[in-house]
């Protein structure tokens, strides 16, 4: 067997020792994990972006608030609740808003402030709603970034470790010797570093992105909050 079979990355990871096996797999395991939802995230974040610029478009085209809230209502009736998420921001503002309009129909003077307030609390808890969803699994992706080489160091010190205890019973310890014991153990870490690099670099990109997203949205309640003030004076 030559040398470069010897040391290459198959057989090093057959011939490493069981726990350094197990550290192994644990971070295939979680580096599997942590890619499918890197992609996941990238596409919602995408459709989260698609979404909010068409419905802004649509918003600010002067069109009729109430037949925008119509057509948001019959979306999200047709997409099965997947409707944009600005566009649910607005929908439940809108919501509350023509609910407080109507009981205060025949009721005597409107109460301005109460009605703005109700239609930005609905907004305020429909933009919680959203921005959890939109942030579900980036603690998974910073908890992987932050632990995964630890656990590959860990791996690669226990692995280092047996292949000295191995040299207690050799006579002459030479670098063949120790290599392939090493060798081993280094594969660990580099595992841990393959599992936690894509998941810092996804974890800021994505972190900025929603940061971008929730300042769009906060934007949006205040405008909307704004123009339903004009509207109830």
């Amino acid at each position: 067997m030559t040398v470069t079979q010897d040391l290459s990355f198959i057989t090093l990871i057959s011939n490493a020792s069981l726990l350094v096996q197990l550290v192994m797999a644990l971070l295939l395991l979680v580096s599997i994990m942590s890619w499918t939802y890197i992609f996941r995230k990238m596409f919602a974040i995408r459709s989260a972006q698609t979404q909010t610029e068409d419905f802004e478009r649509a918003f600010w085209s002067g069109g009729n608030l109430n037949a925008l809230y119509e057509e948001a209502n019959s979306n999200r009736r047709r997409s099965g609740g997947k409707s944009g998420a600005l566009e649910r921001i607005f929908e439940s503002g809108m919501g509350e808003f023509i609910k407080a309009k109507a009981s205060f129909a025949g009721k005597g003077p409107v109460d301005p402030g109460s009605m703005i307030d109700g239609a930005r609390r609905a907004m305020r808890a429909a933009y919680q709603r959203e921005m959890d969803a939109l942030e579900s699994h980036l603690a998974f992706l910073a908890s992987v970034g932050s632990v995964s080489p630890y656990v590959g160091l860990f791996g690669t010190v226990w692995g280092i470790m047996n292949a000295f205890r191995g040299l207690a019973n050799v006579q002459q310890a030479t670098l063949a010797s120790v290599a392939p014991g090493i060798a081993e153990a280094l594969v660990a870490t580099a595992i841990g570093l393959f599992a936690a690099i894509p998941a810092v670099v996804a974890f800021n990109r994505y972190s900025h992105d929603i940061d971008r997203l929730a300042i769009r949205f906060e934007s949006f309640i205040e405008e909307f909050s704004n123009i339903l003030q004009r509207q109830v004076r």
